[in-house]
């Protein structure tokens, strides 16, 4: 061997992983986690049912595979209106692909869903909470328009018209 050789392997360098940190790191299937501490846990994640998939970016000027995923979500002929996908491990492998293009909402339902009888409105938040307006009693709603319309009910534009139509037709008391 020359000196040459032997100055060439005297300087190689180990890039391996420290001791500590792979006695310290928990394995999740084939991810390797690292804790803050070691007496940490995580805490219990409820994944939501249904996401909310909104488009950001323009539909145009993407690639040709980006686009078919676009319009395999259903996401290409709403534009810029959200689109209902289920969690589920084929559309979140769609998802991923085009990550760059939306914006991604998880669904908060409520923990009891109504009938359908018994369901008188319900909206879906931006934020994505779902809320739902419960049906309102008839008559309630009946006594309300009693209200707005009893004629003995002094509210103050009621009263200028009477009193306009009085002073033009001239019949003040």
């Amino acid at each position: 061997m020359t000196s040459k050789s032997k100055v060439l392997t005297i300087f190689v360098r180990n890039y391996s992983t420290p001791k500590h940190w792979s006695s310290d790191a928990v394995k999740y299937e084939k991810v390797k986690y690292y804790p803050r501490s070691p007496n940490h846990k995580d805490p219990p994640i409820v994944p939501s049912k249904l996401l909310m998939v909104t488009l950001v970016k323009p539909f145009a000027g993407n690639p040709y595979w980006d686009k078919n995923v676009l319009k395999q979500l259903g996401i290409a002929e709403k534009g810029r209106d959200p689109v209902i996908v289920k969690n589920i491990p084929e559309v979140c492998a769609m998802l991923w692909k085009v990550k760059h293009l939306v914006k991604i909402t998880p669904i908060k339902l409520p923990d009891k869903l109504p009938d359908q009888n018994d369901l008188g409105g319900s909206y879906l938040h931006p934020n994505g909470t779902f809320y739902t307006v419960p049906k309102i009693d008839p008559a309630r709603i009946e006594s309300t328009e009693k209200f707005e319309n009893n004629p003995k009910k002094l509210e103050g534009l009621r009263i200028s018209e009477k009193l306009r139509l009085q002073w033009l037709n001239g019949t003040l008391p």
